[in-house]
């Protein structure tokens, strides 16, 4: 059932996604949100078998998966809610100016979708990340079809969303190239979907790796397309030393309870922990040491990543500069990880950057500077982050301000205080950052302004009324707000602004 689908059928499937294109051209916004809506219903719909299955599948426990499908629903609600009012759209409307030398034409701008979008679905949110997640979401959302590549550790849990979303799109009337699944456990098959013509845009949530290839892969092609690769990151905290003075343990046991949440699954995970040395960092190393002594190992997602965790925490381990703080009492037997904590002088980081490559599991390294001048150089190299965490008192952060404006060019999200996991989904959100977290850290794969990275402006000039899209109809028969001769508003063309 889950074998590799054909190249024949990805072609038919491909030329369906560009025939579905031209009816979500000629539908309306309204009609789209609608589709939203019925496919969030079904999803909700699916009962005991989507949470079983996906528990099989990824080792996630009932609850994680039960909150993570409520999630993948408000996703689909709230994108809908938002197409709705149009915002996202950016509706622009110039009007004439017949008697202006020379005349000024009557123009019109809105944003539509760029097309096919190929969905590489990820492995540790097998609801809100993968086939019926936030990327789906959002590219339909802009009005584009969508092609998603299954992930191979959860194809069961793929399946029974990609049923729910090709039912409504039967039920809602739609074209059936609106959604495609496809399987394919090769590199070569997700390649072959990058680098098709009718495809021309790509999203992707995973590793460095594979998220870097497939972005130069569509970079050669002859027309290159965006790739928004979602790459992970070390997301790290910063302790200034009022707040580590304040409470080493409390402060200890929060890092720890994020930096193993998940068995570390996350890619917000807080894998490294910068601080200046002294006896409030010994205290927190102590406290540290507790606290994975008696974590126990636990399941990992699948055994590929269970084996990419033994391999890279066992690479930074084998650094010279780098010494094994603590581990858990109980060992980890095969397809487990073992919650592990590393400790390295800044000076050995600033000589050895990869040291501060993610490793993907329950690590962390703490990183002791010497002094202010030292963290500050740490935050010089630092590359790109999904998020960066100041753990400081309000008086520290303002003594601190060089350092605060350094990370804030180094990350999408910057906290002050808490820990970064949480990743809500609304409007404000960031999830994204400068290269290497992601191939284009203007925008974000959580929350509604996802929807923009599948948008391209399209300005229409002279056009008859009656022959304009409805959002720049003169009437503005969908009401969505609109800039009018610079004027934001829903009101109808000629109304008094």
């Amino acid at each position: 059932m889950y074998t590799e689908t054909s190249r024949e059928q990805v072609e038919g499937l491909l030329l369906k996604a560009e025939q579905a294109i031209q009816q979500l051209k000629k539908r309306s916004i309204a009609d789209r949100a609608a589709l939203m809506d019925a496919i969030a219903a079904k999803i909700e719909g699916l009962g005991r078998e989507l949470i079983a299955t996906a528990m099989e599948e990824s080792h996630l426990p009932e609850a994680r998966l039960v909150g993570e499908k409520a999630r993948t629903i408000f996703q689909w609600r709230s994108y809908a809610d938002h197409i709705r009012n149009g915002i996202c759209f950016e509706a622009r409307i110039d009007t004439a100016i017949p008697d202006k030398t020379p005349p000024k034409p009557d123009l019109r701008k809105i944003k539509v979708g760029l097309g096919p979008v190929v969905v590489f679905g990820a492995s540790n949110f097998p609801f809100a990340f993968s086939t019926a997640g936030g990327d789906t979401a959002s590219a339909l959302a802009a009005g584009c079809s969508v092609i998603v590549k299954a992930h191979p550790g959860h194809p069961k849990t793929s399946t029974l969303m990609a049923q729910a979303i090709a039912e409504a799109i039967q039920e809602e009337g739609w074209h059936e190239g609106v959604f495609s699944h496809v399987y394919g456990h090769s590199n070569e098959s997700g390649a072959y979907l990058v680098q098709h013509p009718l495809v021309k845009s790509v999203a992707f949530t995973g590793s460095y790796g594979g998220g870097k290839a497939l972005f130069d892969l569509a970079d050669k092609r002859k027309e290159p397309i965006p790739v928004f690769a979602e790459m992970g990151s070390i997301n790290p905290i910063f302790a200034l030393p009022d707040k580590l003075a304040a409470d080493p343990r409390g402060l200890a046991s929060q890092y720890f309870a994020s930096l193993t949440l998940g068995v570390g699954q996350f890619c917000t995970n807080p894998g490294v922990f910068i601080a200046i040395k002294g006896k409030d960092l010994a205290v927190f190393k102590a406290a540290l040491q507790n606290e994975v002594a008696s974590c126990p190992p636990a399941t990992m997602l699948h055994d590929g990543i269970a084996k990419a965790y033994h391999t890279m925490s066992k690479k930074v381990l084998s650094q010279p500069a780098v010494r094994l703080l603590g581990k858990a009492d109980q060992s980890a037997t095969e397809g487990q990880g073992m919650a592990l904590l590393a400790e390295a002088e800044a000076k050995s980081i600033l000589a050895n950057e990869h040291l501060l490559e993610e490793v993907f599991g329950p690590f962390g390294l703490i990183v002791t500077c010497e002094n202010e001048d030292e963290m500050l150089m740490l935050a010089r190299q630092l590359k790109g982050q999904l998020s960066i965490t100041i753990a400081s008192t309000d008086a520290d952060a303002a003594k601190h301000t060089e350092l605060i404006g350094l990370l804030q060019d180094k990350c999408g999200r910057l906290l002050f205080n808490g820990m970064p996991t949480g990743v809500e989904v609304c409007l404000a959100m960031q999830h994204g950052g400068p290269f290497p977290a992601t191939t284009d850290a203007r925008f974000t794969s959580v929350g509604a302004d996802a929807i923009q990275r599948f948008l391209r402006p399209l300005s229409f000039q002279n056009w008859p009324d009656a022959l304009l899209p409805d959002a720049l109809k003169d009437a503005n028969p969908l009401g969505i707000y609109r800039t009018v001769n610079n004027v934001l508003t829903k009101e109808a063309v000629g109304s008094k602004l």
